[in-house]
């Protein structure tokens, strides 16, 4: 299958679901291909054949929006190298939730998110503890007589009370053993951090030179501007100021070519499913005001602005507001 029919299978899949699907990033180079909501649950996909081609940065880089959107990233993929992505199993690559179509489907369709989870040495499985000490006490097992029928240490047995994840294997002959599951659901939604290595958010990368100054103003005006690297927007820039509704706004910055007003037609299909604003600010003065609900802001118009809220008012009087649906 071809990523462009993938791109589309999981399109469809996600408006099934009752997603608001954004347009597909369909503009190199790319973190990420389509941002999708429900209610408040805001995800953002990189679809892929061969997950081995998701690299560190673009992983970096697609933790750092959801963190500025409050959004999940997420990869859907089908193989790696070496073999198929398993059914019901979700992966991790560069902090990054990773699963096939059918797990995917499982989570946003029927409301079934995977109980298994692969991490370095196999496939594992969160462990209720809680609920395996009551049926242990329950049988009147001791902590040895547990451990000598799943042929583990004392201790290994203490730890899975305690919380301590444990091999498909093990939580398989758990099952067997008392009739029912100890296992709970992976909550990918949230971003896994039950199960995932914690780690902070990656830091911004450099401003690209030529949006320096673009940069520079929007900092002196009261925003928070963070770079990207390879999304369809220069920036998330967040307000500062409390006296505002402080929604978080895609920036770009170029000269207004016909690839530059694609990329503005994008950030309005994002901004609508995101929930943001968004502007593009153009080099040279536009006969425009917007491009759908990107509002068209040229350098000049903002350099000569001092006052930080004409700077929020011009931008809230061109862009679409965002939805609340």
């Amino acid at each position: 299958m071809s990523r462009s029919a993938l791109v589309g299978n999981i399109t469809a899949m996600l408006e099934d679901a009752g997603f608001a699907v954004s347009d597909r990033c369909a503009i190199r180079p790319k973190s990420f291909d389509l941002a999708a909501r429900r209610g408040d649950d805001l995800v953002l996909l990189k679809v892929l054949g061969n997950i081995d081609a998701f690299d560190g940065e673009t992983g970096a880089e697609m933790r750092r929006l959801g963190s500025y959107l409050s959004a999940t990233p997420m990869v859907i993929g089908l193989r790696t190298r070496d073999e198929d992505l398993k059914p019901e199993v979700v992966y991790f690559r560069h902090g990054v939730p990773v699963m096939n179509p059918d797990t995917a489907m499982d989570l946003f369709l029927e409301g079934m998110p995977p109980l298994i989870y692969a991490a370095p040495g196999g496939l594992y499985v969160n462990l209720d503890g809680d609920l395996l000490a009551d049926e242990r006490e329950r049988r009147g097992w001791s902590l040895g007589r547990l451990a000598t029928e799943l042929g583990v240490s004392r201790r290994t047995v203490s730890k899975y009370e305690d919380g301590m994840n444990a091999s498909i294997e093990v939580a398989i002959h758990l099952e067997e053993m008392f009739d029912q599951p100890f296992s709970s659901p992976v909550s990918v939604l949230d971003g896994a951090e039950e199960v995932r290595s914690a780690e902070p958010t990656p830091e911004d990368p450099d401003a690209d030179p030529d949006d320096e100054h673009v940069v520079h103003i929007l900092t002196r005006a009261g925003f928070t501007v963070h770079p990207t690297a390879r999304a369809p927007f220069k920036a998330v820039s967040e307000d500062d100021d409390r006296r505002s509704d402080q929604i978080p706004m895609l920036t770009g910055h170029s000269s207004f070519t016909p690839s530059a007003e694609k990329r503005a037609r994008i950030m309005s299909s994002l901004g609508e499913v995101t929930r943001t604003r968004s502007v593009y600010f153009t080099k040279e003065q536009s006969k425009r005001d917007a491009v759908e609900g990107t509002a068209l802001v040229s350098c000049d118009e903002l350099a000569s602005i001092d006052d930080p809220d004409a700077i929020r008012d011009l931008i809230r009087e061109r862009a679409e507001e965002p939805s609340e649906a």
